[in-house]
């Protein structure tokens, strides 16, 4: 199943309110906790990016110092 941006958006809607039921497109999914409605909310996340064939990039930060005498 190919998810979209909605079903993300939805899921988001259900934890920003408390809410243990997310409904898209007549689909309706009853999770038991918030536990769980967040590990939906990262496999959902993580297949989007996956499907849209981006990719995580990770930033490094560096700092140089010098000492002079």
């Amino acid at each position: 199943m190919a998810y979209t941006q909605s079903d993300l958006d939805a899921i988001d809607a259900a934890i920003a309110s408390g809410e243990m039921i997310v409904q898209v497109e007549g689909r309706r999914v009853q999770y038991r906790s918030i536990d769980e409605l967040m590990q939906a909310r990262r496999h959902v996340a993580d297949q989007i990016t996956h499907s849209s064939g981006s990719t995580r990039r990770t930033l490094y930060r560096f700092r140089f110092t010098t000492s002079r005498e």
